[in-house]
């Protein structure tokens, strides 16, 4: 990922109305505690590879992380990790899995969005290429995921008729510091627009 593509991502981030926080990994929990409204359903952000115990990338405890139909009707907030970033259309990639990602991030009002600034591809083809492998080997299911949901299929546009009225992604740096110098400046939030 280059500074290019992260300016670029939070430039169509920006123009499509979705606000961005930033801030390393440890920053995590107090990042997505200030987006997030309540109540609020999500899904464990430690994904395959990840150390079970890295507590650095995790939800707030008030997110429900084993919603019933009834919490997820009523969440406000959805809380999901993206596996890929697409800078070029400001596209987040979401997986269909046995945890629920997808229901989570398409049925409330708000989906904040984890995703790790490693995991920023440029365009299109790169992001095929790194979905290629895992849809021919894994059977995955993704949803490329781009701004609020909105439709114009009954007349004026409407926003939130598929999927969230709002979003807000959580771009997270990799932790380069030790831990325990965090400090509240660590968590910056920002609309999308870059200043690199």
């Amino acid at each position: 990922m280059s500074v290019a593509d992260r300016s670029t991502f939070k430039r169509r981030l920006d123009a499509l109305g979705v606000t961005v926080s930033e801030g390393p990994e440890r920053a995590c929990v107090a990042l997505i505690d200030e987006a997030a409204g309540d109540p609020a359903v999500g899904v464990a952000l430690a994904g395959e590879g990840d150390e079970a115990d890295d507590s650095t990338v995790s939800l707030p405890d008030r997110v429900e992380t084993d919603p019933t139909t009834a919490d997820l009707r009523a969440a406000h907030t959805g809380v999901t990790r993206a596996s890929l970033g697409v800078a070029e259309y400001g596209s987040v990639a979401i997986e269909a899995d046995s945890a629920g990602t997808e229901p989570i991030s398409l049925f409330v009002d708000r989906h904040v969005v984890v995703l790790h600034e490693a995991d920023l591809v440029p365009d299109m083809p790169d992001a095929f290429e790194w979905l290629g492998p895992r849809a021919r080997e894994e059977s995955v299911d993704v949803v490329f995921a781009t701004g609020p949901s909105a439709t114009a299929d009954m007349g004026g546009l409407v926003h939130g008729a598929h999927g969230p009225k709002e979003v807000h992604v959580v771009l997270l740096r990799g932790d380069e510091a030790d831990p325990s110098e965090a400090t509240a400046d660590d968590a910056e939030g920002t609309r999308g627009d870059a200043d690199e």
